[in-house]
């Protein structure tokens, strides 16, 4: 099965299902209308559960959230057309695994910035290469580190200070910090995006700060 996400800056399609039926005859592109809830005010669950016997209502979720997550692997990654990739593929894996969502949790986000996460993953050297690139450049006063420092900059204007300080930390630090700096995940859809308990977001958020403020004291 293919969903069709062609390329396209700024503003990608939504998903397009393919070789399944739809609707309450079975026929592709009919449509069940009972027990069917706008898209504009369902509940990312309930889209998600209705796409479960309606595979085009899986669109709704696209649409909802497809340009934050682009807007934040763009960040992550510095590579526009990456980014389309990561996106379309993000949700090309939760359209596959939606069956096993749990349709207790009402918002999706954080399931879909934690699939995200993972295809980032594929592109660590990259992100850390482009990082310490950003690193090297001529080093200016760097300023007091605060909590949220990070969530200050852009991708493309990370100050050498905090880019060295970003490169410097392990790759499940990072996906945690910026989760929460870029992303504005809770500690709690942290943990659901990353699969870990909130204490550990906790103690590894208090370490990772730790040692940004470290780093960024070591440049001034």
């Amino acid at each position: 099965m293919t969903l069709g996400l062609p390329r396209r800056t700024g503003s990608l399609p939504p998903p397009t299902p393919t070789g399944e039926t739809t609707g309450a005859t079975g026929a592709p592109g009919a449509t069940e209308t009972t027990g069917v809830t706008d898209a504009t005010c369902a509940t990312d669950a309930a889209l998600i559960g209705e796409s479960l016997t309606d595979p085009d209502r899986f669109a709704g979720l696209f649409d909802r959230h497809a340009d934050e997550i682009h807007r934040y692997v763009a960040r992550r990654l510095d590579d526009v057309t990456t980014a389309d990739d990561v996106t379309a593929e993000t949700f090309l894996v939760a359209f596959r695994k939606r069956a096993r969502y749990d349709l207790g949790r009402a918002d999706a986000r954080p399931w879909l910035y934690g699939i995200a996460s993972n295809l980032i993953s594929g592109h660590r050297r990259s992100e850390t290469r482009r990082l310490k690139a950003l690193a090297r450049q001529a080093p200016e006063r760097a300023a007091e580190f605060e909590d949220r420092s990070a969530e200050r900059v852009t991708a493309d204007r990370l100050r050498p200070a905090l880019a060295a300080a970003l490169a410097g930390l392990g790759s499940a630090e990072r996906d945690l910090l910026l989760l929460v700096a870029w992303a504005d995940l809770s500690y709690e859809e942290a943990a659901q995006a990353l699969g870990i308990p909130i204490g550990t977001v906790r103690s590894r958020l208090s370490r990772t700060r730790t040692k940004i403020r470290r780093s960024l004291e070591s440049h001034r």
